[in-house]
């Protein structure tokens, strides 16, 4: 049985065994749940990737959050001083990522970040283009989106590399 299956019936057997199915009980669950089949890793001889992704998931929302802290900041800034600052600029990002969930995740993140939005994909599926709102330097911001977004998604998606 899939290690996912099995997490997920653990968190519901801890849910109906305080008979309380509430979203609370069925993370508290899920987790102790993932403790659990972590611990038992070794006992069992089973070794799964579902663990080594849900650490690359858990970064990735974790990382994403603190990159739309960041950004929301610089815009805020950029909106409220005098100054302006921005330079906006379209920028061709070859991509790395290779599958569709892959691409589809990279594109959304970067477009839901403020200050930059997700064009257009090429037809052959290996450059994205972006509008950035700060884009002084550009090969900076390729290098910033690729090392960070991109990076995090397919550590998350394709494992890492």
């Amino acid at each position: 049985m899939n290690t996912f299956a099995v997490n997920l019936l653990l968190a519901v057997s801890w849910c109906a065994f305080f008979g309380s199915f509430s979203a609370l009980m069925l993370g508290s669950g899920f987790l102790l749940g993932y403790a659990v089949l972590w611990l038992l890793q070794p006992l069992t001889g089973i070794r799964s990737k579902y663990f080594e992704r849900v650490y690359y998931c858990v970064k990735l929302i974790i990382m994403f959050h603190y990159e739309l802290v960041v950004s929301s900041l610089q815009v805020l800034w950029d909106i409220v001083t005098p100054n302006y600052s921005a330079r906006p600029a379209i920028i061709e990002m070859p991509l790395d990522v290779k599958t569709d969930t892959g691409i589809l995740l990279v594109t959304n993140l970067i477009s839901l970040t403020p200050g930059t939005l997700s064009i257009d994909v090429s037809e052959d599926r290996k450059t994205l283009i972006v509008h950035a709102m700060f884009a002084e330097d550009p090969e900076a911001v390729c290098r910033s989106l690729k090392q960070g977004m991109e990076r995090w998604v397919i550590d998350a998606v394709e494992g890492p590399q």
